[in-house]
């Protein structure tokens, strides 16, 4: 079983900016972190890769309030931020599951 790339930083563009508070930035990258877990396991059925990244995708949805409540959003850098690194998790355990449908239960 495959490791994540213990050099990668998740979510570097949102840590980055101060307009997102590191603490909801830290909510993120635990549900990133949980789909990290789930294939490191060595799971490779992409419908089963898919819904765990839904669940991880409406994990996020759910934290848009908490955002707007500490007066930031869930914008297009952090829309990028997110794509950018569920994309080099997908590649880095060679995941044949589009970012686009990876992420698209979003609403962000």
């Amino acid at each position: 079983m495959k490791t994540f790339d213990a050099d990668y930083r998740l979510l570097a563009a949102m840590y980055e900016d101060g307009y997102f508070p590191d603490a909801l930035v830290d909510k993120v990258k635990a549900r990133v972190q949980d789909v990290i877990g789930f294939l490191e396991t060595g799971e490779r059925n992409p419908e089963t890769i898919q819904q765990k990244l839904d669940e991880m995708t409406e994990a996020i949805n759910d934290l848009q309030e908490e955002f707007e409540e500490s007066g930031s959003e869930i914008e297009t850098e952090a829309r990028e931020s997110i794509g950018e690194t569920v994309a080099y998790l997908l590649q880095w355990f060679d995941v044949d599951i589009d970012v686009e449908d990876a992420i698209g239960a979003r609403e962000w």
